[in-house]
């Protein structure tokens, strides 16, 4: 059931987040046969909420709005080091009375005070993931992920991945072809499969002036050529270990695994534009045969490439 829905905001509020909660559940789409839903704004206390950005935000409803809500959508704000106890309990009352809760960005630490972190998997804005693990030990933080769905509680990471969190949960409760009606309603991709790893700010070291980004380009227009780390290595010009090191740096992974990713993204783009068979699609993408594409597609994606393209197939 997804129906009632409630974005939950603390001063100051994120603006950007909070249109991410009013877009995806707050706009009537009921024309297009989309489903319809409840949705509210509820804070601390009803009134207005300032926002970092200078401007307010009228909230009509205090935390009794939340009895009931299928959904609790904690967007960002400020984070701090308490939170207003009757918030915390009426999202906890939210998970309690069989609901689910979702925060996007910073809003992590709310749910974090709640108790609703203990003994799951979570994950929040790059820059906060280290403060995250530090004042919620009982929750393991993945700060290199867009999401991460413990049911009844989602994370999410900064601002746009909230979108991202959003759909997915739409996705799972109310199916793929609801998901990709919002997301085609919004201009966004329905589905990301990326981390934020690679817009983690991790500085090279000295005398580093050097980017692999001409390699990284040279990688993802040739998928198909099998590349040991020595041979990109030789590419540029380093050592084995100081290329593992330097990539590591620049883009938060392995070599096999960032290249394991562009070819399912690349996979992804095949089979949601054309008509070409699994095996024509794993041999251009570099997988060698339609078991290794559908291995990795499934780890990444949790589905099948058939499956995926029977969901997002526009060919």
């Amino acid at each position: 059931m997804l129906k009632n829905v409630v974005a939950v905001v603390l001063e100051e509020v994120h603006p950007f987040e909070l249109g991410v909660a009013c877009e995806v559940f707050g706009l009537d789409r009921t024309a297009d046969g989309l489903p319809g839903y409840d949705f509210a704004l509820a804070g601390a206390r009803p009134g207005p909420h300032a926002t970092h950005s200078g401007f307010a935000v009228d909230v009509p409803y205090g935390p009794e709005r939340l009895a009931g809500a299928d959904l609790a959508v904690v967007t960002a704000s400020a984070i701090r080091p308490h939170y207003p106890e009757p918030l915390l309990e009426a999202l906890r009352a939210v998970v309690a009375d069989g609901g689910r809760v979702l925060s996007i960005c910073s809003g992590a630490f709310v749910l974090g005070a709640a108790g609703l972190l203990d003994g799951r998997r979570s994950t929040t804005h790059w820059r906060h993931s280290d403060e995250l693990a530090e004042r919620f030990p009982r929750t393991v933080v993945e700060p290199d992920v867009l999401y991460v769905d413990d049911d009844p509680v989602i994370t999410s990471a900064g601002t746009a991945a909230g979108i991202d969190a959003c759909l997915h949960l739409v996705r799972k409760a109310q199916g793929a072809e609801v998901a990709r009606g919002i997301a085609r309603r919004m201009v966004v991709a329905p589905h990301r499969e990326s981390g934020q790893a690679q817009f983690v700010n991790r500085p090279l070291p000295e005398g580093g002036g050097d980017s692999l980004a001409p390699l990284l380009d040279w990688m993802r227009h040739h998928p198909d050529q099998e590349t040991s780390v020595e041979q990109l290595a030789a590419r540029v010009h380093m050592s084995p270990r100081t290329f593992a090191r330097r990539f590591q740096q620049e883009t938060g992974t392995t070599p096999h695994r960032w290249l394991v990713g562009q070819r399912v993204l690349l996979a992804q783009r095949l089979l949601e534009s054309t008509t070409e068979s699994v095996d024509a699609i794993a041999e251009r993408c570099g997988f060698g045969s339609a078991a290794a594409l559908r291995h990795h597609f499934g780890r990444r994606l949790g589905t099948t490439p058939l499956a995926y393209r029977r969901c997002f197939g526009g060919g």
